[in-house]
């Protein structure tokens, strides 16, 4: 693998992919491991239960879809019937390999829990742990994510709500920091005890 750009895909989807070593993908199908091939990401698949499991492998073109968008397409693969023609489906490694054409499937919605950890990666950097920012979070409502954080320049806990949706809301969480601090936002807290103050961003 030369091409940078094609090393800097594989490591994205690796990295998202992460969790589903502890979460399955979809119902009895779960993560066996992201390997590199030429112009292309296989994700390894173990699909059904013990007894009766099967191991898949499914290529990816590079550049024909987005890295976050992936796991979506995984799950639309392993919950609905697919037809391949033989011309994309192999074997490598005792695995049935399948070339995905990306373009011919629709990505299903991510759910709520991987809607959340992509906020909560987005938040996280392991390098602030002396003065983190984010310490404790709560999926609470309909599609409402509480992230609990400290200020630097202020004292106490604030409970930061915020809409979760399918696309990551990358300018709200770059915005984070700045929006705690701004009192157009603050709320009293009476039902929650774990923070001081709450931060109401849901229609941000």
């Amino acid at each position: 693998m030369t091409d940078p750009e094609d090393r800097e895909q594989q490591a994205d989807v690796t990295r998202l992919l992460l969790h589903h070593l502890n979460a399955p993908v979809a119902e009895y199908c779960y993560l066996r491991g992201v390997l590199p091939a030429p112009g292309a990401v296989r994700i390894a698949i173990r699909a059904g239960d013990d007894e009766h499991a099967m191991d898949f492998l499914y290529e990816i073109p590079n550049d024909t879809v987005a890295p976050y968008d992936i796991p979506g397409l995984l799950r639309t693969v392993l919950t609905g019937p697919q037809i391949y023609s033989s011309s994309d489906v192999d074997e490598a490694m005792g695995m049935t390999l399948v070339r995905l054409r990306p373009e011919e499937i629709s990505p299903a919605p991510e759910p709520e829990q991987g809607q959340a950890l992509a906020v909560l990666r987005a938040l996280y950097d392991p390098g602030e742990d002396e003065n983190p920012f984010l310490i404790g979070f709560l999926l609470h409502g309909e599609g409402l994510l509480r992230l609990y954080v400290q200020r630097p320049d202020r004292p106490g806990i604030f409970g930061a709500d915020i809409r979760l949706t399918e696309t990551p809301p990358t300018a709200l969480v770059g915005s984070l920091p700045t929006l705690v601090r701004e009192e157009q936002y603050l709320r009293p807290a009476p039902d929650d005890p774990h923070c001081d103050l709450l931060v109401d961003l849901i229609d941000w």
